[in-house]
């Protein structure tokens, strides 16, 4: 049983029971059932592919004992103070809001009993909620809408809450249980950050710079004002007013972009001449002339990353005398309500962030550059403003996932296990991100080595030279990927068993042991690799969770056919949704170990869409089995999880029984 007031000093909200002057009943920000019985749960933070909105939906109908097709969601505007931290990040989103809203509809349910027992006069504890209405054995049945006039005007405080115990779980860790958007996402009916077109609004598309930090030096705009639509032309400055740029304006989405097109602008500044060879050079160069110790070693080399979201970056904004309005598919709606406020100079009441559905982020729509450049054009133009990135604009001019080097060095036994270790890491920081220019806060970030061989890991920050930003699993993409490579080549070497290898390093009894003996059995490790397939295997320990991954492919054709993953998130309340996480992840895996990669030459990045960024195609994409294993442990996240130990167990399947080549993770800077 839980104390509703424990429940909200803990939870730290600032109204657990909302007002509800039309007779509805409110129990706090995230549940609202109305004089019709209607059930509406607010979803307070976006839903940029994860699978929030399922999951919330499955709280409050396990709650209040409904069918989750019976739950209207909404989502929460930008609003810290009223809904708490709403960024999508460090996936946190389940683990922080699962408690809040399961309690949240364990009071309207327990308040609605209590109103059914008082109004029979019968014990609360003979009465039961199912399909919608409050059962008693002799008195009968009454719907929710029955009842709710009369639960809304009890006294919360008096009423005992009790949440719904994993036993009696109808939907919560249930399968299958399938996405509640999933049809409105397969018919075209979701609104996404590009489909907002306010009535009256403009289109604006930004004319960026050609290499690398340029900016505008002179502009003719004269043709591009000649043309048909277009309305205005704004020179754009970094940081407040985004990357900077020249924004077109016109009344259509083709007006704007031939308006670009004629567009005559000419630059100065930046480095003209970068190129990522040399910046790899340089991180390389860097690494100290020694390691800390004698013994086996390898360098890795990580390659720039782009986020290349299905929908590229976009926002729109209404800029009136009296407040803005902001659309845009951000993860931190709350966030950029605040940041606006700040850089408007307005209180922020005045401004209202609406979050839209999402078509990917991946850690790039944490960043708010698309929107501060639909401000500044709304601004100008006094009517609303949807700025447009091409898929060109989105690779070139993207946060990217920083460049590192890796020298992982290792003292073995006899038997060729490690029995001391060093990781010398040289990488970029955050430059989004002011605290990720911290070796000590790169290190908490990317090294979660799990075993039992003690030794060091040191952090070189080498100047970024271009826009870097958060990306899937952030530094412990990298860390996470050069130890479990070199714990594999050092198994290969040794002839050891790369299972049995990381079998023996950890504690027994931990969760990590658990899943690699899960995926172990689940892959039929045991047995030999079946002909002309080789295999590999990685662990991964983090966001509260524990995922070990084996790989099979076909190294003569460079192909995954099968990923094992065995995961352990504590209670996973999504089963299906925790496939899926997995799935993504490998996704990126699968595509990055074979080369994709983002390059940089005399001052441009090379790519520009998917035709030569080389993400992994649907014939590329292997069969991926996923099993859960449930534990005591408090719930964890997910939704970075997986990639790490997926990525290195497919590299090392590609390299077992073949001469290990030094960099061959990501195949950095080999085009």
């Amino acid at each position: 049983m839980i104390s509703r007031r424990v429940f909200l000093h803990g939870t730290g909200l600032s109204a657990l029971v909302v007002a509800a002057p039309s007779g509805d009943l409110v129990p706090n920000v995230f549940v609202r059932l109305d004089v019709r019985g209607r059930i509406t749960a607010t979803v307070p933070r976006p839903d940029t592919g994860q699978g929030l909105r399922t999951v919330v939906a499955l709280l409050v109908a396990e709650e209040l004992a409904v069918d989750p097709d019976d739950v209207v969601l909404e989502q929460a505007p930008g609003d810290v103070e009223k809904f708490g931290p709403q960024a999508v990040s460090n996936s946190t989103s389940v683990r922080q809001l699962a408690t809040p809203i399961r309690t949240a509809a364990a009071t309207a349910r327990c308040l609605l009993v209590t109103a059914a027992a008082r109004r029979w006069r019968v014990p609360v504890a003979e009465c039961t909620a199912h399909d919608g209405a409050v059962c008693h054995p002799r008195r009968g049945r009454l719907p929710y809408r029955a009842l709710v006039t009369a639960a809304a005007a009890l006294d919360p405080a008096e009423v005992p809450v009790e949440l719904t115990p994993p036993r009696r779980w109808r939907l919560l860790g249930r399968t299958p249980v399938g996405r509640v958007d999933a049809r409105e996402h397969v018919t075209g009916r979701t609104r996404f950050g590009l489909d907002t077109r306010p009535p009256g609004g403009l289109v604006a598309v930004v004319a960026r710079p050609p290499w690398i930090g340029a900016v505008p030096e002179s502009v003719d705009d004269s043709a591009t004002r000649a043309l048909p639509g277009v309305v205005d032309v704004v020179t754009l400055t970094a940081p407040g007013q985004g990357q900077g740029g020249v924004a077109v304006l016109a009344r259509t989405t083709h007006q704007a972009l031939r308006g670009r097109e004629v567009l005559r602008v000419t630059w100065r500044g930046g480095t003209p001449r970068a190129d990522s060879r040399a910046w790899l050079a340089d991180l390389h160069a860097a690494l100290p002339a020694e390691s800390p110790i004698a013994g086996v070693q390898q360098v890795y080399r990580m390659p720039l990353l782009a986020h290349a979201p299905m929908e590229p970056m976009n926002a729109t904004a209404h800029v009136r005398p009296d407040g803005v309005t902001v659309w845009a598919p951000t993860q931190d709606p709350g966030g950029l309500r605040t940041q606006l406020a700040r850089v408007l100079g307005v209180p922020a009441s005045s401004v209202r962030v609406e979050a839209t559905a999402s078509g990917g982020a991946f850690g790039r729509r944490i960043e708010s550059d698309p929107v501060l450049e639909a401000v500044a054009c709304a601004r100008r133009a006094g009517v609303p403003v949807s700025v447009l990135w091409t898929r060109d604009d989105d690779m070139r001019h993207d946060s990217y996932r920083p460049m590192s080097v890796h020298r992982v060095t290792a003292v073995v036994d006899a038997t060729g296990r490690p029995v001391r270790r060093a990781h010398e890491v040289v990488t970029w920081p955050l430059t989004v991100v002011p605290p990720f220019a911290n070796p000590a806060v790169i290190r908490a970030s990317g090294d979660h080595f799990p075993y039992a061989v003690p030794g060091e890991v040191s952090v070189t920050v080498r100047p970024a030279p271009l826009r870097t930003g958060f990306w899937r699993a952030v530094y412990a993409g990298q860390f996470g990927y050069a130890e479990e490579c070199f714990l594999s080549h050092l198994a290969d070497r040794a002839g050891l068993d790369q299972v049995r290898l990381r079998r023996d390093l950890l504690p027994a009894g931990s969760r990590l042991r658990h899943v690699l003996d899960a995926v172990a059995q689940r892959s039929r490790w045991a047995n030999p690799a079946r002909p002309g397939t080789t295999r590999g295997v990685a662990c991964h320990e983090d966001y509260g969770s524990a995922i070990a991954v084996v790989a099979v492919v076909d190294p003569s054709a460079r192909r995954v056919l099968r990923v094992h993953a065995a995961v352990d998130v504590g209670v996973p309340l999504h089963p299906s949704g925790v496939r899926a996480q997995v799935e993504g992840c490998v996704a990126d895996a699968v595509s990055t170990v074979l080369g994709a990669q983002v390059t940089v030459r005399e001052g441009r990045v090379v790519q520009s869409s998917f035709g030569d960024y080389g993400w992994a195609r649907i014939d590329q994409a292997p069969d991926v089995d996923v099993v859960l294993v449930p534990s005591d442990a408090p719930l964890g996240g997910l939704g970075e999880l997986a990639y790490p130990p997926a990525a290195a167990a497919i590299a090392s399947a590609l390299a077992t029984g073949a001469a290990p080549v030094t960099g061959m993770p990501h195949g950095a800077e080999v085009g």
